[in-house]
């Protein structure tokens, strides 16, 4: 069974209807197991028990990450992630010039940490559209090809 970890946080529900859709999209694959975890119930630790990871957020002010993802993005470097295909995605505003700019940070460290970016991250504009979310099934469609493949090929 492919192990995979969702860790997500929201502050007004799009990004966690994000996640929530991701996750149904796993539930559909037989060969994997899906742990959801809001961020408020995660630890850094964790990341090294998972074949893949999804990681979601929302961004604040001019780009900000979320108070609460500060501890992970700082500890993410501590951690060997060699070969573990690794997702991002998240809402924000495109008012803002930072567009979802909260993700970029992450971006940067998992790679330092050897963590291979399974595609470029999924940005959706406020609250998930029907299209955004159709969106997010093919991203997990995607994420999940690629992590099940490295798994297979690393075994």
């Amino acid at each position: 069974m492919h192990l995979i970890l969702l860790i997500y946080t929201s502050m007004t529900g799009n990004t966690e209807e994000m996640a929530q859709t991701i996750a149904d999209e796993m539930g559909l694959n037989n060969l994997v197991e899906t742990t959801v975890i809001d961020m408020f119930d995660a630890y850094p630790e964790d990341l090294n028990q998972y074949d893949g990871i999804m990681i979601g957020m929302y961004t604040w002010g001019d780009g900000d990450v979320p108070d609460e993802m500060l501890e992970l993005l700082d500890e993410i470097e501590d951690y060997d992630l060699t070969s573990k295909v690794v997702a991002l995605f998240g809402s924000g505003d495109t008012f803002y010039e930072y567009f979802c700019g909260a993700l970029e940070p992450f971006e940067e460290a998992l790679q330092k940490a050897g963590a291979i970016m399974s595609q470029e991250s999924l940005k959706v504009d406020m609250e998930p559209s029907k299209e955004d979310l159709e969106a997010c099934r093919k991203f997990t469609r995607i994420f999940l090809e690629q992590s099940i493949t490295a798994t297979t090929v690393s075994s």
